[in-house]
């Protein structure tokens, strides 16, 4: 399909699909890059809008630069896509996906999206942080005396752990759709549950999906659902 390379005040991304008047920002999870959108991006274009993907610091060909993929710099990044976007395009759509989604909820509250779609958001991440140092046998009192503790798991940093207790998500108040795995080991489904009934989302719950929907069987779950919910 039809794709375009730009660079956004040092952001790489690209703009898939034939131009229109309606777009998808599409924020990737971790471990992830900018081209993994091509499958949204096919599914989007059949419905008349085109995506606009790009890389979170540390990943894709941000991989070598010295910020680091936290929330501030998710912010800041998710913010600058977000100023061209609007600058750009009629009407804007989000989708996100597990980190991208939290980043999205800490950034996107005072935008105006006509859709969101999260497919196995970070909804909680107190929750997810809580069990990440239960896992690696870290306390709180010890991350705050340390400031940083690398685990096997991933680096726990004091500063962040602050900033996830005082800003929990109190508002979001778009259209969402969310797909969510029943075997995600990173929220578990009290959290999407209590996410959804609180700002009304709808919630489609695979029975037999992991966090990450990578095997052969959940290809088809994630290409139905975003055919139903773009």
């Amino acid at each position: 399909m039809k794709k375009k390379k730009i660079n956004i005040h040092g952001i790489p991304a690209i703009i898939w699909g034939e131009k229109s008047e309606k777009v998808y920002i599409h924020v990737h999870g971790k471990m992830s890059c900018k081209e993994y959108a091509e499958t949204f991006a096919k599914i989007a274009s059949n419905k008349g809008y085109q995506t606009i993907s790009f890389d979170l610091p540390e990943h894709g060909e941000r991989k070598t630069e010295a910020a680091r993929c936290d929330v501030w710099n998710g912010i800041k990044d998710l913010n600058t896509i977000a100023d061209y976007v609007f600058d750009n395009w009629k009407i804007v759509s989000l989708f996100a996906c597990s980190l991208g989604a939290y980043f999205s909820l800490q950034t996107y509250q005072a935008r105006h999206f006509e859709k969101c779609l999260f497919q196995s958001p970070i909804v909680n991440m107190k929750f997810l942080v809580d069990n990440m140092m239960m896992w690696s046998h870290v306390t709180e009192e010890m991350l705050a005396e340390q400031g940083e503790i690398y685990t096997d798991i991933d680096n726990l940093r004091w500063d962040y752990y602050c900033y996830i207790k005082e800003h929990p998500v109190t508002k979001w108040n778009f259209k969402t759709s969310i797909l969510y795995g029943v075997l995600d080991n990173l929220q578990s489904i009290e959290c999407l549950s209590d996410f959804s009934k609180q700002f009304n989302a709808s919630l489609t719950v695979a029975k037999e999906s992991q966090h990450a929907f990578m095997e052969e069987k959940d290809f088809s779950i994630v290409d139905e659902w975003l055919k139903k919910e773009i």
